[in-house]
């Protein structure tokens, strides 16, 4: 299916922040939203997932709040599109590119912990507020529309069913040539909403004037073409 949008260029860029769980399937959609519209794609999830990989990388002990939250004052992270794939966003902490690395369900279990942190989030925040400004970006997490982004154009909270989800976390995992068992993958899913949803800093939740999408019924180029539509409403009302 096609991705169209005819109201690009007629108006400001506008912000577009997308919000949901893990495994929900937001890099993609964010990245091809991005394409689609000629907008700067920041995945937000890995900034947290590089200062998870530099605190795992350097021994700093993950109990140690003042350590970890001095690591993501010093982080350098810097996202570039990738060379080869458009979909691709290549990540480095410093002169170390850390793209595969900060992939593995090792570092995505201690991203969630460490994304806990108020100390981590206030100095994260205040990073992707900066990307943010101007317009004409599209940014995924878990917090855009409600902490990051609160004043974005557009808000989308898109979410999957946990069981979906755990079936395309172990289709990507398997690519890499990481073998977890279904089971495994979907005990962790639920557990990570858990904490996300109920933490008290920045729990992941849906902006009040977010859309709600659903993606189990829907392909991903369709789930892009409906937020290329709602971006395109959002042009209208300037």
């Amino acid at each position: 299916m096609a991705v169209k949008s005819s109201a690009i260029g007629t108006r400001r860029p506008l912000t577009i922040a997308i919000d949901g769980p893990a495994g929900a399937g937001k890099s993609t959609v964010a990245r091809q939203v991005a394409r689609a519209l000629e907008y700067t794609y920041i995945d937000t999830g890995a900034m947290y997932r590089a200062l998870a990989w530099t605190v795992h990388h350097n021994g700093v002990p993950t109990d140690d709040v003042d350590a970890v939250v001095t690591v993501a004052d010093e982080l350098d992270v810097r996202l570039m599109p990738g060379d080869t794939d458009e979909f691709t966003t290549r990540v480095f902490v410093g002169d170390d590119e850390v793209t595969e690395s900060i992939r593995t369900p090792a570092i995505s279990q201690l991203t969630s912990a460490l994304s806990t942190i108020p100390g981590v989030r206030v100095r994260m925040v205040d990073a992707q507020r900066r990307m943010g400004l101007g317009g004409g970006v599209v940014m995924e997490g878990r917090d855009i529309g409600t902490v990051v982004l609160p004043s974005a154009d557009l808000k989308v909270f898109l979410t999957a069913s946990p069981e979906r989800r755990a079936k395309r976390r172990q289709a990507e995992l398997a690519e890499r040539g990481i073998a977890i068992p279904y089971d495994t993958l979907l005990r962790e899913i639920v557990e990570r909403d858990t904490r996300d949803a109920s933490r008290d800093v920045a729990p992941m939740v849906p902006a009040a004037d977010a859309h709600i999408l659903d993606s189990d019924p829907y392909t991903a180029s369709e789930v892009v073409q409906q937020i290329v539509n709602w971006h395109e409403e959002a042009l209208a009302r300037g």
